[in-house]
């Protein structure tokens, strides 16, 4: 005898358990280890009994209503049926009596979101391993901070555009660059370490005047920018350069050096009209852009992608005034040069290579794209307080920049390459 159950219709004898809702029949509860009465009939040999129930889909049903399938199920045991199944428990051994698997198995339902699951197919949730998570958490990609989110509420961070500025920065910034060759195919009578010279006596004045960082760093653009296009005289050379931190000056500062205190400076090598002569012929060289992306433009955005307090600042702004006076320095982007200043103030800082997905995602640049100008920035370091030209180690080894000229360089970036 088959009977024939619709899988969208509950039998009506269902008892309520905690959240779980098991099935009766005949009045007794079916366990999980109850051998089905289906797996007797697929033992070759096995006499067919009416008690057997073959549950299929109401579709499938031969000659069976819905109606009649419920009746059959609530029929009551009759003792001759009783008596069968107690005989065939004796005839067969004990291994043919084991459950065995199949897709025709009797199946307790468990109510689960109103959706009936075989148990059959529920398994014990497996203990989570704690070695195991902590295995899984290394292994998760290291995700981009939102370094603006801070600052949402602050209108003069500009949120909501700021990426557009440093994306024209981007794109600005090599119209700022000069040809790393152009002390030779420009000037004759000035050389590369007469530059040097200059700009390490600049940083010194710029420290006595107090003024901006930007300052500085639009100084030395203005001076190369210039003497890629102009020929200059080596007598002239620190006219150019007073000259080149007064326009600096005017862009970046509010309170202004006036003309006497550049000629005191210089200690009256220049007059006031040679000063102002060589102020209009910079500016129409230039053809008046003074507008250009320097490498603090991107320091500081750079510095926020690092998440960096203040001894991490202090050592960044060190090493990428180092590189202001090396000349072989100027054939790096203004973005490249404060992305390496960034990373080699890190190993620097924390004795070990650290650049983060955050700071790689702003700067665009890996970490293998750094290596080889972070190295020549640990050899300024280490020589730093050393020769002639000294004037950023000792602006930087007061207590005002936090001693941060003292800060060890990162020697193991130059002995992975020697090894």
């Amino acid at each position: 005898m088959e009977i024939s159950v619709d899988a969208t219709n509950k039998p009506t004898n269902l008892q309520v358990k905690g959240e779980k809702m098991v099935t009766r029949k005949f009045g007794v509860e079916i366990s999980n280890n109850r051998r089905t009465l289906g797996a007797i009939n697929q033992k070759p040999g096995a006499q067919l009994y009416p008690c057997v129930v073959n549950k299929r889909a109401l579709s499938q049903a031969n000659g069976n209503n819905e109606n009649n399938a419920v009746n059959q199920i609530h029929r009551p045991m009759t003792r001759k049926l009783a008596a069968q199944i107690a005989n065939k428990k004796q005839c067969f051994p004990e291994d043919v009596l084991k459950p065995k698997p199949s897709p025709e198995s009797f199946k307790v339902w468990e109510d689960v979101e109103d959706r009936p699951v075989p148990m059959s197919l529920e398994t014990k949730k497996p203990q989570k391993d704690h070695m195991q998570e902590v295995e899984m958490e290394d292994i998760l990609e290291e995700p981009v901070v939102d370094i603006d989110m801070a600052d949402s509420k602050d209108p003069c961070a500009v949120v909501e555009y700021v990426q557009d500025l440093h994306s024209h920065y981007r794109r600005m910034e090599s119209s700022g660059m000069v040809s790393p060759n152009y002390m030779l195919t420009q000037q004759s009578d000035i050389n590369e370490r007469m530059r040097a010279i200059l700009i390490d006596w600049l940083v010194e004045v710029h420290h006595k005047f107090d003024l901006q960082h930007e300052t500085l760093f639009l100084t030395v653009n203005l001076i190369d920018r210039f003497l890629a296009r102009q020929s200059v005289a080596r007598k002239k050379l620190q006219l150019v350069g007073l000259v080149a931190m007064l326009l600096a000056c005017k862009y970046e500062e509010v309170s202004v050096p006036v003309v006497d205190d550049l000629i005191f400076i210089s200690d009256k090598a220049y007059s006031r009209s040679e000063i102002l002569e060589m102020e209009k012929l910079m500016l129409n060289t230039l053809e008046f852009n003074m507008s250009v992306p320097t490498p603090y433009v991107f320091l500081k955005r750079y510095l926020k992608a690092a998440q960096s307090e203040s001894k991490l600042e202090q050592v960044s702004s060190f090493l990428m005034e180092l590189c202001l006076v090396e000349y072989e320095m100027i054939k790096f982007s203004p973005s490249f040069l404060a992305a390496a200043s960034v990373y080699t103030a890190q190993c620097s800082l924390y004795g070990l290579q650290q650049w983060s997905k955050t700071c790689e995602w702003h700067t665009n640049y890996s970490e293998d794209q750094l290596l080889e100008c972070s190295r020549k920035i640990v050899g300024y370091q280490e020589n730093a307080s050393t020769g002639r030209l000294t004037g950023v180690y000792r602006k930087y080894n007061t207590s005002k920049f936090g001693y941060a000229a003292k800060c060890e360089p990162a020697k193991f970036i130059v002995d992975q390459t020697q090894q």
